[in-house]
């Protein structure tokens, strides 16, 4: 008996203790956490960064191609006439006056350059291929928003059924203290006779059921609460949830909804997928045409050998200054033009696959945008039983409430038996629940119509 009275006083008290220990954990302070810890939001926006970055580095790929070098040597140059070929750049550049037998006279040599490539003009290339890549940029952006979009309305539907959750263990704690309440009453009762011992039977069946409900009620309420960890990053579980917002009932409208696609982040994602794909058919035919270039080389050349080095084997020298020094210059200007005019006939394929592609991601689009629509009139039909139901809520209430005391009362005074008792205890907590539950709909509803409209505000307002 008494360890039945501390588990009940633990029930009762143990949760007061914990919502002043533990910090409150409001639902605008979780849906921040969410945005700021969850993984998957980091990642696209650090995906949706690394895109921006490669469309700068695309913009810089029309700048002209500038490439200095210096060469310093030192080796034989002995001469062959023979066919040659540098196959993956293995020959040795090796160039000298041919002699009728092997040698190994060596010096210093060296060769300095500046060389511009400048593809000036291509029919738009790499304009094309900017918007390509700030296409890919956008949808990453997009998809950096939407996600933030859906995580905010994930962490509020997990936080309004911790909140359920939470309710409903108040209400079976308060069952709990009302079962055992008359269950007192009646083991007293048939300790002195007044009633029969198997009231106390059903009594005690009673309390267990209700301890029994209890439980599973606190462990649903873990089990919410450790859904909402998962979806904010971060433990919950020194954390206690605000129940006051959701006791007022918010400023509702029922009446039909259309979605602005132009703002709704989902379809705004999926309309950044076609505009990127009509990009890449763009870029695919620009490839078709030629390329313009302007070249430039400056270049100096130095050597240890000799200019009578032919007819003198003798004239070269082992001095390094002598070999480095520049001693002969050229420079080369040049405008030209490159057509492969096969390239037409090879990328029409090309640009054929992708405005099928183009054509797959739209009709993607019209099926995201006729679920948002069924979702949207699902919402509204969700908000208008959600009402009617709250509005019945207070009349089974009050109905439950009146049972309870009068099946309580006669059974008193021996006018009913413990099963009327019983019967009123389970309508009085269904009432209860219910009770709650309704105005967790109402705002699940409200919760529901804003994921379909793509408007978190709509939700976040009435807060």
């Amino acid at each position: 008996m008494i360890i039945k009275k501390c588990f009940i006083t633990c029930l009762l008290f143990g949760s007061a203790y914990f919502s002043h220990a533990q910090q409150i954990l409001t639902l605008r302070d979780a849906i921040d956490l969410a945005v700021k810890n969850y993984p998957s939001i980091k990642a696209k926006n650090a995906y949706a960064k690394a895109s921006q970055s490669l469309v700068d580095e695309s913009k810089r790929e029309a700048l002209p191609n500038v490439n200095f070098s210096a060469q310093q040597y030192y080796g034989t140059v002995n001469g062959q006439y023979a066919p040659a070929y540098g196959f993956g750049g293995l020959g040795a550049a090796s160039s000298g006056p041919t002699f009728d037998k092997q040698n190994w006279n060596s010096a210093f040599g060296s060769l300095y350059l500046a060389n511009v490539n400048w593809d000036f003009f291509s029919f738009g290339k790499y304009k094309e291929k900017t918007k390509v890549a700030q296409s890919v940029a956008n949808i990453d952006s997009k998809d950096y928003q939407q996600e933030i979009f859906q995580q905010q309305v994930k962490v509020s539907g997990a936080y309004l059924n911790l909140v359920a959750a939470h309710q409903l263990v108040y209400d079976y704690e308060q069952n709990l203290a009302r079962t055992d309440s008359v269950r007192q009453l009646v083991i007293r009762r048939a300790v002195t006779g007044l009633v029969a011992g198997v009231d106390s039977s059903q009594a005690n069946a009673q309390y267990s059921s209700a301890k029994i409900t209890l439980i599973q009620a606190i462990d649903n309420e873990e089990q919410q609460k450790h859904n909402l960890s998962l979806l904010l990053g971060v433990d919950t579980s020194t954390f206690e949830v605000d129940t006051t917002f959701i006791s007022k009932l918010p400023q509702l409208q029922v009446e039909d909804y259309s979605v602005d696609s132009a703002n709704h982040p989902i379809l705004q994602y999926y309309k950044s997928r076609i505009a990127a794909s009509e990009e890449q058919t763009k870029y695919l035919k620009s490839q078709y045409y030629p390329t313009f270039s302007l070249v430039g080389v400056l270049q100096t050349k130095g050597s240890g050998f000799g200019n009578d080095y032919a007819n003198n084997p003798s004239d070269y020298t082992h001095n390094y200054w002598d070999g480095v020094k520049p001693a002969r210059g050229n420079y080369l200007l040049g405008i030209g033009v490159t057509w492969n005019i096969t390239q037409p006939f090879r990328l029409s394929k090309s640009v054929a696959a992708q405005k099928w592609q183009s054509e797959g991601l739209q009709q993607e689009y019209n099926l995201a945008s006729e679920q948002i629509n069924t979702q949207l009139k699902i919402a509204k039909d969700k908000m208008t039983n959600a009402l009617t139901i709250y509005n019945e809520v207070p009349y089974q209430i009050t109905a439950a409430q009146d049972e309870y005391t009068r099946a309580n009362t006669l059974y008193k005074n021996g006018l009913t038996n413990m099963v009327n008792v019983t019967q009123a205890s389970y309508d009085l907590i269904n009432a209860e629940t219910n009770k709650d539950i309704a105005n967790n709909n109402i705002w699940q509803a409200l919760l529901l119509k804003a994921a379909a409209a793509g408007d978190f505000g709509v939700f976040e307002g009435q807060l």
